[in-house]
């Protein structure tokens, strides 16, 4: 399989909330029959892989193939709303993960959630939709 992008997620959890990477994983075993991720960062930085980087997830409906997932725990705000929750320590095992991607697949193209979203044009702009995904609450191209 050719491993085309590399696509960011948030794990949709509370901000600060001490979930760990196999409760995502068990989350979606019971949701999908499967790990949707192929690594999930904990709130200190430390990440956990939960499939090979040739094996499909189930994180991008109909896009999971040669496409690695990762999710960061967090993503909602105490309020519940999205936020960008990234710890510092998040933040730099994320860039450390991307760029490590970047150099393991030349070319591969790095997304968050959202841009996956069926209301990109084709020139790659959000156009506005109701329903447009903020997953993984933050701007990926800006920010990794």
């Amino acid at each position: 399989m050719t491993i085309r992008y590399l696509t960011i997620h948030c794990a949709a959890t509370i901000e600060g909330r001490p979930h760990t990477a196999d409760e995502i994983r068990r989350w979606d075993v019971e949701r999908f029959g499967q790990p949707s991720y192929h690594l999930v960062v904990e709130l200190d930085g430390s990440y956990h892989r939960h499939l090979d980087d040739a094996q499909r997830g189930a994180h991008v409906a109909g896009r999971n193939t040669g496409n690695i997932g990762i999710c960061y725990i967090g993503g909602l705000g105490r309020d519940g709303a999205p936020k960008d929750t990234r710890t510092a320590n998040q933040r730099q095992t994320l860039r450390s993960l991307v760029a490590t991607f970047r150099q393991r697949y030349p070319g591969i193209v790095v997304r968050g959630h959202r841009d996956w979203s069926p209301d990109l044009d084709h020139d790659g702009k959000i156009e506005p939709h109701e329903w447009l995904k903020v997953c993984p609450c933050f701007d990926v191209a800006t920010q990794l």
